[in-house]
């Protein structure tokens, strides 16, 4: 039946049956010690005559029984619905955006960023099929939102992103390759790409052979550039303008040489991004050049639950306790 359990923690409880079963042996042996305390052992029977021990014991197996039935029930016993099951034809694609400080140069209105922003929600909006996950990155790498059809939670990851969800500045693009990677978990490179969106400036080592690692993975670079080449100044969320040892101002300035060697390093595309309809065409064509394979989207199941086959008996086991006496019938 491909039976699932929506919360396996639950068979924790489990562990308590046995713990249960030695606390009644343990009430059933001082019951014993301190019956025989009393002296007489034809008082004592005499007292008891009307006790059913056997009883006793059907009443608490009946008590184990429905917890048993109820650990599993809490579980949740399902089954997925195929029929509801949305299977789509596309690829796994990561988006590596940077969110470093130099995003916020303003050479490229509004900013960087939200052109960046702008440019990753017409290209997601132009792939429906496509899974997509976002690794935001400046001095270090995080991995934001993990694959999803989920287009509401790209919408929300993708504007809200700001410098700050970075402590450490920098524009660690290695890390951020390295990220990538291993959002796509440990299946192989085929249908899989990574969109890596940055102005490149950078003296990250360790970047080429990230790509190399992607690359020889069978894992697609397409690389979007955000800046001039002439350059802006940097200027803090206050507005404050950044400025170096001298009081001079920081200059940012586009490294196109860069970020077109990692997209030629792996067969991808590299995209000067200027118009941001025409920069996602570019890239959508490139990407659809990479084979596709169905995927289902999980997020879009409904499932058959059991749990109610399991809680009904429950209740009727402890009924049933209810209504034993622990007492003999009495021959008249």
């Amino acid at each position: 039946m491909n039976i699932q359990f929506q919360y396996p923690q639950a068979f924790w409880a489990l562990a308590l049956v046995p713990i249960f079963a030695l606390v009644f042996a343990g009430y059933l042996f001082w019951k014993r010690r301190a019956a025989k305390r009393i002296g007489d052992p034809i008082l004592v029977k005499e007292l008891t005559k009307n006790h059913s021990s056997a009883k006793t014991f059907i009443k608490f197996f009946l008590v184990l029984l429905a917890f048993g039935l109820g650990c599993i029930a809490v579980a949740n016993p399902r089954k997925q619905d195929a029929s509801t099951m949305e299977v789509r034809k596309g690829i796994d694609l990561v988006i590596a955006l940077d969110v470093s400080n130099s995003m916020l140069a303003t050479d490229v209105p509004p900013s960087r960023l939200q052109r960046a922003k702008a440019f990753i929600l017409k290209l997601t909006e132009d792939m429906p099929d496509n899974r997509v996950g976002l690794v935001l990155f400046a001095g270090n790498a995080y991995l934001q939102m993990p694959l999803t059809f989920d287009r509401s939670a790209v919408q929300l990851f993708v504007t809200t992103a700001q410098p700050a969800a970075i402590p450490v500045q920098g524009t660690a693009i290695g890390e951020a390759l390295d990220r990538s990677r291993m959002a796509f978990g440990d299946e192989s490179g085929k249908y899989k790409a990574v969109v890596l969106i940055t102005d490149g400036e950078t003296h990250d080592e360790n970047a080429a052979a990230a790509a190399q690692l992607l690359a020889q993975n069978g894992v697609m670079i397409n690389t979007v550039g955000i800046g001039s080449a002439e350059g802006s100044a940097i200027t803090d969320t206050a507005g404050n303008t950044k400025k170096d040892a001298s009081g001079s101002e920081v200059i940012s300035k586009l490294n196109e040489p860069l970020l077109q060697q990692l997209a030629s390093s792996t067969n991808g595309l590299y995209v000067h991004l200027q118009n941001i309809s025409e920069g996602a065409k570019d890239i959508s064509t490139q990407l659809a050049t990479i084979e596709k394979t169905a995927l289902g989207d999980s997020s879009l199941f409904t499932y058959k639950t059991f749990y109610t086959w399991l809680a009904l008996p429950m209740l009727l086991l402890l009924l049933i306790e209810i209504f034993i006496p622990d007492r003999k019938k009495i021959k008249k």
